[in-house]
């Protein structure tokens, strides 16, 4: 049994840092999903695919899965690739290069 452990990222519709900045620890599925032949459905036997527990730090979530014994994967979060700057920033007098239509 193992477990992964990652920061999860903000969502593509949000512009803000909202529901990020916390550790997620989430086992990997035992036994691949299967497609149910009457209804269609996506369905598993494995319970622990439904477990996701949640840490303030990364040393917490660590150290839960040492404690547990739980074999772990620790996936960093991505530095974003561009900087945040606001739109008024667009704008400003002392601007590098002059702004023009």
């Amino acid at each position: 049994m193992s477990a992964r452990i990652f920061s999860p990222a903000k969502t593509a519709m949000q512009s803000g840092t909202a529901k990020t900045g916390y550790w997620v620890l989430e086992f990997e599925p035992e036994q691949p999903r299967k497609i149910d032949p009457l209804m269609g459905y996506t369905t598993s036997g494995d319970m622990k695919s439904q477990i996701r527990l949640t840490f303030e730090t990364k040393e917490e979530a660590i150290a839960y899965a040492e404690r547990e014994g739980l074999a772990y994967r620790l996936q960093e979060p991505n530095q974003p690739k561009r900087r945040q700057i606001s739109y008024s920033d667009n704008f400003r007098y002392d601007r590098r290069t002059p702004w023009t239509h």
